[in-house]
This record gives C-alpha cells, structure tokens and sequence, in this order.
C-alpha cells in the first residue's frame, strides 16, 4: 500500500508540481516557525507565542527522539525508483516526519490561538500540502506523514492549553521554564558530547540537539524576561514593524553565522542556544534600552 501510493506520487511529477511542493514544503520548515513566534512574542502575546513555542519544542523533540529510536531509512535512500527532492533539509531518519510533525503543531497552535473559520481553514490547508508534499518529494513513507499529524496535532491539543495555564502563573512560570531551560540545556551539552565521541548516533541525535539548545535558550529567557522584563507587545504600526525588522536581522544574522563559523556541534548548539535567547530575552533587553519596547 505505501509503495503503491509512492509510486502514485512518481507517476504524476512535473517540474509544476516539483516547484509547488518544493514551495510547499517551505511551510513546515524551521525558519517560518522562528520568524512567527519572534513576531508573537514581540508584538502580539508574549503568553501565546510561549504557548506555541513551548507546544512545538516538545513535540519536535519528541520526534526527534522517536527518529532516533526507530531509525526508519527514508524511500528515496531504499528505493531507485523514488526521486528524492529538496534532500537538504532531509535531516535524520524518516520515522516519523519532521516537516509534518512541525507543520501539524504549529498551524494546529495557530488555529487554536485565533480560533476564526478563515485563519484555520489556511492552517489546515498548510499541514495538508506539507504533508503531501514529503511523499511527493520521496522523503517519507505514508506511514511517517500520518505519525507525524497524529503527534504534531495530539501533542499540542493536549500541551497548548497546559502552557496557557502556566503562563498565568507568574511565579510557576518562572520557576519550571527555568529549570526546564537548564535541564535541556545540559542535555543539550551532554548530546554535543556524545555525538563528538561516537557515543551516540550523529544522524539520530543531531536535530534533538538543536531543539533541545533552543529550547534552553528560550525557556532561559522567558524566565529572565518574566522576573526582571515586564515589556510590552503593544505600540504604534510603526514601532512594532521598526522593532520585529531590526529583531529579524540579527536572528538572520545569528542563523546565516553557519555559512562562516566551522562546522561543529559546539557551534551548532551555540547558534540555536543564542536565537532563543535573543528572541525571548536578549532583544526585548536592548530594545527597551533603545526604546523600541516599553515597560
């Protein structure tokens, strides 16, 4: 049945349709994920750009993990006649999708967060093309899509309101994403290690890495931001399009710092750790400073 529906995908390829799958599945990728919850947590709700950043980091490293356990090969690696495209953000196993996982999470959080007919129907719609789009790119198996709708969706119908709840908790809040942020932090440094010293599988853990030093470097600066920032969201258009552009710039810089920085776990961890950082503490500390927040 899989391989029927793999080859089903192969027979109706076009450049068209390679062109719009490849735009499609952009939309399940990390990039649109950092951009949209710095924007929440800079100029729209701090409470739910946590809820949507908290609900995705743990549903993608839950996917990471069980990639790393069941370390199913993806078809275009065990097939000749699947075409495999866009194979540079085919990061890991295939079990289950990242993409779709990550696409099913966060659209599902946006749906979730507006709860308005036309803003869900467009998040269904982009959880549906990105999850058709990496079998029709022979990146992954249909057994690997629908695992990762039933996590990125299941997980985050059940996380999402528990962090909403957590966010009115001042004082809870700071505690747990503190001792959250640290403990995936070390485990972040501990995975660096034994990925460096062969310990543990490279192409399983790496990506676990990288969530797991965003994740610290996030939760790090929302507990930060929670004691000792109180800013504000709101202001004039201007303003708030001044402050995300400039926010925007240095998490690109932070990001593009791979093109120039040597290829290492250290500094892949670092590169993740700092864009969290900057995105829920670091930032809004300077941009009071600057006066693009106020207090």
């Amino acid at each position: 049945m899989q391989l029927a529906i793999m080859n089903f995908f192969q027979s109706i390829a076009s450049p068209i349709l390679d062109n719009f799958m490849q735009i499609m599945t952009m939309l399940g990728e990390e990039t649109i994920f950092i951009v949209v919850v710095a924007y929440f947590v800079w100029n729209v709700s701090k409470k739910r750009g946590f809820a949507i950043f908290s609900s995705l980091a743990f549903t993608m490293i839950t996917m990471g993990v069980l990639k790393a356990i069941v370390k199913a090969p993806r078809p275009f690696q065990v097939l000749d006649e699947i075409k495999g495209q866009r194979i540079e953000t085919a990061t890991g196993y295939s079990f289950p999708s990242g993409h779709t996982t990550g696409a099913a999470s966060f659209y599902f959080s946006l749906a979730y967060t507006y709860k308005k007919r036309a803003i869900s129907i467009l998040c269904a719609l982009a959880i549906f093309f990105v999850a058709i789009s990496r079998m029709y790119l022979g990146v992954h198996w249909p057994i690997d899509v629908f695992a990762g709708l039933a996590l990125g969706i299941g997980g985050t119908a059940f996380l999402y309101p528990i962090f909403e709840k957590l966010y009115d908790n001042k004082e809870r809040l700071i505690s747990v994403t503190l001792i959250v942020g640290l403990i995936s932090t070390v485990l972040g440094v501990v995975l660096v290690l034994t990925i460096e010293s062969g310990m543990s599988d490279a192409v399983g853990y790496t990506d676990v890495m990288k969530l797991l030093s965003l994740l610290g470097g996030g939760y790090v600066g929302f507990s930060l931001a929670q004691k000792y920032l109180d800013y504000k969201t709101d202001g004039p258009r201007n303003k708030t399009i001044t402050r995300f552009i400039i926010g925007l710039i240095l998490i690109i810089a932070i990001q593009g710092s791979k093109a120039f920085l040597p290829d290492h776990m250290v500094v892949g961890f670092l590169r993740y750790f700092v864009t969290g950082f900057w995105i829920t503490y670091l930032y809004p500390l300077i941009g009071v400073k600057l006066r693009l927040f106020s207090l």
